[in-house]
């Protein structure tokens, strides 16, 4: 059951931010997720599974069967436990610490991943950095930069070690924003660099459709993850998801389902699209 809060408690913390020092503790599905073994036998690589969407994704998809490799910037803590509830579920799970904005890694990633299950039919590129600016001048070059390494360069770099290994029926998932769409005055770098994973999951659609190779993204509205208290103000996290038309934030548990859909047999007719469980903001995409 997904926690209806409209506000929280003012906090703040340093980026890449910590789960575990969230009030409240996002729900990541390890009360609310129950599996139906839809993806046994499956192996996935997800991105940024510490925390967050990731670590709901993560959870979900190893209660549905799957085994789960995941990459992780520094936050040993979160990644410990989201490990821990991942092999609960009784499959195996690697968790892998680096930047994912660098291309060695990216391609070490995923070959310590084949090395660890020997195929990989699912890839979730979901890791991303934002940080809150008032004015485009107050965006450094370097932070720019920097944001697009994170949230754009790395979805490349990994797309580009794992093709060679997946097979047809092979799923890859891109996580967008609703930004993408109605854009943000203080966020954007991050609002940009979601527009252009919109535009690089069509296109990459359109190139590896005739191998049978699905690439679909999901575009979450506020969601309520480390990233939050992470990038915003006390008194914007106070109220962080209370204007979209469901007047909450949601939480990583609820957004994870779209994953799960895309990468079950309940997807296996689209490609190119983007979902939108944003709370109920329309954005025609």
């Amino acid at each position: 059951m997904a926690d209806d809060r409209k506000t929280f408690p003012p906090q703040r913390q340093e980026q890449p931010g910590v789960e575990a020092e969230m009030t409240p503790r996002p729900q990541s599905g390890e009360d609310e997720y129950r599996g139906f073994g839809r993806l046994r036998g499956k192996c996935a690589l997800i991105t940024g599974g510490d925390s967050g969407i990731g670590r709901a994704v993560a959870i979900a998809f190893a209660r549905e069967g799957a085994d789960v490799a995941f990459a992780y910037l520094a936050e040993e803590r979160d990644a410990l436990e989201t490990r821990d509830v991942v092999e609960s579920a009784g499959v195996r799970c690697f968790a892998f610490r680096g930047d994912v904005g660098d291309e060695s890694f990216c391609s070490k990633l995923v070959r310590n991943s084949m090395e660890a299950f020997g195929k990989l039919d699912i890839l979730v590129n979901n890791a991303a950095e934002q940080h809150y600016a008032e004015r485009l001048e107050d965006i450094s070059s370097e932070q720019w930069e920097r944001t697009f390494r994170t949230n754009i360069f790395a979805y490349f770099y990994l797309t580009k070690a794992a093709l060679p290994h997946m097979k047809e029926g092979a799923r890859i998932i891109n996580t967008t924003s609703v930004t993408a769409y109605k854009g943000s005055p203080m966020l954007l770098d991050y609002s940009t660099t979601k527009g252009a994973i919109v535009a690089f999951t069509r296109s990459l659609a359109l190139s590896v459709a005739q191998r049978g190779i699905l690439v679909n993204a999901v575009a979450p509205g506020p969601v309520w993850t480390p990233l939050i208290p992470a990038s915003f103000p006390e008194e914007k996290v106070e109220k962080f998801g209370a204007d979209v038309p469901l007047q909450r934030a949601g939480q990583p548990v609820e957004i994870a389902h779209s994953y799960v859909f895309l990468a079950t047999e309940g997807g296996s007719y689209m490609t190119g699209q983007v979902l939108h469980p944003n709370g109920g903001t329309i954005v025609n995409g």
